[in-house]
């Protein structure tokens, strides 16, 4: 049985994604992962290689909510304060008036965000946990919708500092975009002949829709069964083989809460395992240390946490 309200935020999400698949196509899947995270409460850091569409994915959300976007190119001489903001003397009333950083915003684009300094990375810290950022000894508020979508390219490591675990950790989803099919690509051609589809993109939902989203799917029931299963598997992951650091207990806090946002845009009233195993794989890896002996062996944190997923038994 659905609540009135679902009909209506399932129709919500679809309007939003129709809308992003008239720019970024062959994508649903990752705009609706892109989406779950958002309205989870979640960050995303997209990782794949250059010209796959990851700035345009997050321009296109932003222009689909009618939401402030804000495009941080991160750069090894990019300091903290070009992301908080700095207060500036002014000389007409002789005091300092604080003057915000990109941060400031719902929607942030860190381009390339393993190219700064671990100091300025670590500036994020704050608000993606927080959302809330301490700048002078005062703490200031990002406001109710504030979402990061962070890129790297997995190829490059020159002029790259790794992003510390405690930052990977903050990350809500971890995914790439890939290529998409010929035919798709043949139809990105067409599109673009003679401008970019983006400069022709409308909002089709509010902010204020998005924020109603978000509570709804706190309402999104999860039993008892799901939650134990979703512990089971972040727990399977501290003893797993080749594993050095095991997910934590924010990786089980973030997939609840991924389900539920999941759950709600397909319509429904309750959290399935389904929902779990979909998500599990996105919300958990990128969380995870292998030690040497793994990763020399080609295991990665993707492979044990599907291994994981089919050893674990899902409930009834």
């Amino acid at each position: 049985m659905k609540t009135d309200t679902q009909p209506v935020a399932q129709e919500l999400v679809q309007n939003i994604i129709g809308n992003i698949e008239t720019v970024i196509r062959g994508q649903r899947h990752s705009i609706e992962k892109l989406l779950v995270a958002m309205i989870s409460g979640g960050h995303v850091l997209l990782e794949d290689n250059p010209g796959t569409g990851k700035t345009t994915l997050a321009k296109a959300l932003a222009l689909s909510i009618d939401a402030k976007f804000t495009r941080l190119q991160f750069t090894p001489d990019l300091l903290p304060s070009d992301i908080t903001g700095v207060s500036i003397f002014d000389q007409s009333d002789h005091t300092f008036h604080f003057h915000e950083g990109p941060v400031f915003t719902n929607i942030l684009l860190a381009d390339e965000i393993n190219r700064a300094s671990p100091r300025t990375q670590s500036a994020l810290l704050e608000a993606m946990a927080e959302g809330s950022v301490t700048v002078e000894g005062k703490m200031r508020n990002l406001g109710d919708l504030f979402f990061v979508v962070a890129t790297q390219n997995p190829v490059e490591s020159s002029g790259t500092y790794p992003l510390p675990e405690a930052q990977m950790d903050r990350f809500g989803f971890h995914f790439g975009l890939g290529y998409v099919s010929p035919e798709e690509e043949a139809r990105i051609l067409g599109d673009q002949i003679e401008q970019h589809p983006l400069a022709n993109l409308g909002s089709c939902v509010s902010l204020s829709q998005i924020l109603e989203l978000k509570q709804q799917a706190r309402q999104i029931r999860v039993s008892e069964d799901i939650k134990r299963y979703i512990v089971e598997l972040t727990s399977a992951t501290r003893g797993a083989e080749g594993v050095l650091m095991g997910a934590s207990p924010r990786a089980s806090l973030m997939l609840m809460k991924a389900t539920q946002a999941r759950a709600l845009m397909e319509g429904r009233e309750f959290v399935t395992p389904d929902h779990v195993q979909e998500l599990a794989v996105s919300a958990v890896a990128h969380r995870l240390v292998m030690d040497a002996q793994a990763r020399y062996s080609g295991v990665t944190a993707v492979r044990a946490v599907e291994t994981i997923l089919k050893t674990v038994p899902a409930p009834a």
